[in-house]
């Protein structure tokens, strides 16, 4: 008999819509998607006009959401119902100017009708508007009532630009030549300018970046068309080190057309997936590109963030042995989403006669001496315990994956291009679009969502499937059915997109050992499982994950500065990630992190809220 299902925080259900009523459907509505929402944004704005915050949430359907990003406050913020969208709107009428609404009008996010699921359909549109600080853009979804008039389920509002302080991008890119330099060609060429820059020989860093991963590249990228002067230090040798220092065989589980940087899209002859090497290149050529001012093999020694001034103090280790104190504005962790390496002890493990070691110290399997033959425990079935499990396999290893609970896995070649299709493929609409659309809906309505196409894939990699079970690995798809993002979004772990190992625990190439109570400890020649099990080994792999990036801060800047900062991931209480791209708790601290698609999506708001800071816009 299966286990009930406990519900957890932000599980929903999402409401019968429409096709529920027996009379309307969008169909049959004598509006068109047009009409509906030029009708609908035209009330919403009159509602907005009238300072009654009553007025606006009587627009929304009883089951109505509305999610901003910045664009009514500097914060993340997810209502549901009309009661609370007029408690949250209610102090902000009459003070925050949202005006100049303008319905897209072509391309994929012009008005049109869309059935996410069998029980619901809705119009949806792309919109445009203007607020006292800025400009933005947002999605509506709306839906029809037995009267025929329609009522906003979905809103979403994310700001994009500030008044006066527009990106130097596009039409407003860099002029570039001689006689736009300030001082003239006399104080010196680009490339002269460009050496003290490096160095902030003429003044300090407003903004110091620990990290030049994906992260702190794309920030520094967004910070400086932004007008920001940025530092980004890393302890690394070079530029993309990052990745280069991981295992030989590792590449990008994303496909390419959804991990496209700020400003620099990758080449149209680039691969789907990319070798770490060839991804490291990459950030060293977007960091010259970008003109981003790095200082390598550099750590912070010390940083102290002062409330009189509201400023920081640090002083940064160079490659050199010599030091340089700095005073930067704000201080952004872009250090990876996790933390320090989970790396749990055993009893009887000094006995062990063979190598113990973390999956974050994983090279590879080829770089050790008489690989072949030896047998390897990799004690994690995520994604880094499939892959060095994968990798040992390869260097003719005896590989045993030790598994405590169920994983979700999803194909990268089938079920993960599922997930992009018709947003970040080929044929797509453009980035920047499909960046507004597929965050526009509230991440608990994703969650809910996610359950149809999680069946969708499990139905296209059935046979996948199905030979794992036979071999006793335990799959997991959430305990909603919604797969692969809320495992990602709420733990940053708990699946494996599947590039070739699964094949191989299915043909029992690699062996796969149930533990759910997990290992007594060791012996001299190997592991003891809770139960008493014994497996022989030579290698064991603890492919156990990260802690909170919070380790980190406590880490890099000391104890002091991460009491007063919140954990960071998973969700707050209104289905927003916690303290990553938005206030951390400490006063300007950020944290950046995430897949290469989010960095290149929430470092524009990131970005967004530190230059509204420097503005005195935030208050």
């Amino acid at each position: 008999m299966a286990a009930p299902i406990v519900a957890q925080p932000h599980d929903i259900t999402l409401p019968q819509l429409s096709k529920s009523l027996p009379d309307v459907s969008i169909k049959e509505v004598q509006q068109s998607p047009t009409e509906a929402v030029q009708q609908w944004l035209s009330a919403f704005q009159s509602a907005f006009d009238s300072g009654s915050a009553s007025n606006v949430a009587a627009l929304f359907h009883e089951d109505g959401w509305f999610r901003d990003h910045l664009a009514l406050t500097w914060d993340f913020r997810t209502l549901r119902g009309p009661s609370k969208i007029t408690q949250f709107l209610e102090p902000l009428m009459g003070k925050v100017k949202l005006g100049s609404i303008k319905m897209q009008e072509s391309g994929k996010f012009a008005p049109n009708r869309q059935e996410p699921i069998p029980q619901l359909e809705w119009v949806e549109s792309m919109f445009h508007f203007e607020t006292g600080v800025g400009s933005g853009k947002g999605m509506v979804r709306l839906v029809a009532l037995p009267n025929g008039s329609f009522k906003a389920h979905m809103l979403y509002t994310a700001l994009q630009d500030l008044k006066g302080c527009v990106e130097a991008a596009g039409e407003n890119r860099p002029h570039g030549g001689n006689e736009s330099l300030k001082g003239g060609p006399m104080e010196g060429n680009w490339y002269e300018r460009r050496q003290r820059q490096k160095e902030f020989l003429d003044g300090e860093p407003q903004v110091l970046i620990i990290g030049a991963g994906q992260s702190g590249l794309n920030l520094g990228a967004r910070l400086q068309a932004m007008g920001l002067s940025c530092l980004i230090i890393d302890k690394n040798e070079r530029v993309g080190d990052n990745w280069r220092h991981r295992y030989r065989t590792l590449v990008t589980h994303d496909p390419v057309q959804y991990t496209h940087m700020a400003y620099m899209p990758f080449p149209s002859n680039w691969p789907l997936f990319t070798p770490k090497d060839k991804l490291a290149d990459w950030f060293e050529i977007y960091a010259n590109a970008m003109e981003l001012n790095i200082w390598l093999a550099s750590r912070v020694a010390n940083a102290e963030y002062h409330d009189s001034t509201s400023s920081w103090t640090a002083t940064i280790s160079r490659a050199d042995g010599s030091t340089r104190d700095l005073k930067p504005q704000h201080v952004v962790m872009c250090t990876g989403h996790a933390g320090e390496p989970k790396i749990p002890s055993f009893p009887g493990q000094d006995s062990f006669a063979g190598t113990v070691y973390h999956g974050s110290q994983h090279q590879d399997a080829s770089t050790q001496s008489h690989v072949s033959g030896k047998k390897v425990v990799v004690v994690g079935t995520g994604n880094s315990g499939h892959d060095i499990a994968q990798n040992y396999h390869e260097n003719g290893a005896e590989v045993t994956m030790l598994q405590r609970s169920g994983t979700y896995v999803i194909s990268a070649k089938t079920g993960l291009f599922m997930l992009h299709e018709g947003m970040y493929d080929e044929h797509g609409p453009p980035t920047e679009d499909a960046d507004i659309a597929g965050q526009s809906l509230p991440i608990p309505v994703q969650f809910a969502l996610n359950v149809g196409m999680t069946d969708k894939i499990k139905a296209a990699e059935r046979a996948n499937i199905e030979g794992l079970g036979k071999v006793g690995f335990k799959l997991d798809f959430g305990h909603d059915g919604s797969g692969i993002y809320r495992k990602y979004v709420t733990r940053g772990g708990g699946y494996y997109i599947d590039v070739g190992a699964s094949q191989l625990i299915i043909d029992g190439k690699i062996k796969v050992e149930q533990s759910p109570d997990g290992i007594e400890g060791f012996t001299e020649k190997g592991l003891v499982l809770k139960g008493g099990k014994e497996l022989e080994a030579d290698v064991v792999v603890l492919a156990t994950g990260y802690d909170n990036m919070r380790t980190t801060l406590r880490k890099t800047l000391g104890e002091k500065v991460a009491q007063r900062a919140k954990d960071v991931w998973d969700l707050d209480e209104e289905g927003e990630v916690n303290a990553m791209w938005r206030p951390s708790g400490h006063p300007k601290l950020w944290f950046m992190g995430g897949s290469l698609a989010l960095c290149r999506i929430y470092s524009r708001f990131l970005a967004l809220q530190i230059k509204a800071s420097e503005e005195g816009l935030m208050g």
